[in-house]
């Protein structure tokens, strides 16, 4: 079963700012766990929304509108992802709640999406 842990966007992504050592150390480790383990299939952080694009359909059948970021609504935006292939969703939860603290500020939040 394919998950996606997406790592949600905070402050501190959103102006550029890179994790801490210590917290870039302990990814590291993470990501290293999820290889030894045989489950991580692709993980990435992603760029600021002010480097992004948005795409939207605001009506059906018309050419669709191009914003450029940033984008102010942060909670909304992403900042990374893994993609994991488990046995169950039990397992893809246990590893979720083995990352670290994402943003390091106490500001981390992980989505968990099972892929189709």
């Amino acid at each position: 079963m394919l998950f996606m842990m997406i790592v949600k966007a905070s402050k501190n992504s959103e102006a550029g700012e890179l994790p801490s050592n210590d917290l870039m150390e302990a990814m590291t480790k993470y990501n290293e766990e999820l290889v030894k383990a045989g489950i991580r299939v692709y993980s990435k952080g992603l760029h600021p929304s002010s480097n992004g694009v948005r795409i939207s359909y605001p009506k059906s059948g018309e050419k669709p509108l191009v914003s450029n970021g940033p984008f102010t609504e942060s909670n909304d935006l992403i900042a990374g992802f893994i993609l994991i292939d488990v046995k169950s969703r039990e397992e893809a939860i246990e590893w979720a709640l083995r990352m670290p603290d994402p943003q390091g500020h106490g500001e981390g939040q992980i989505d968990l999406r099972q892929v189709f």
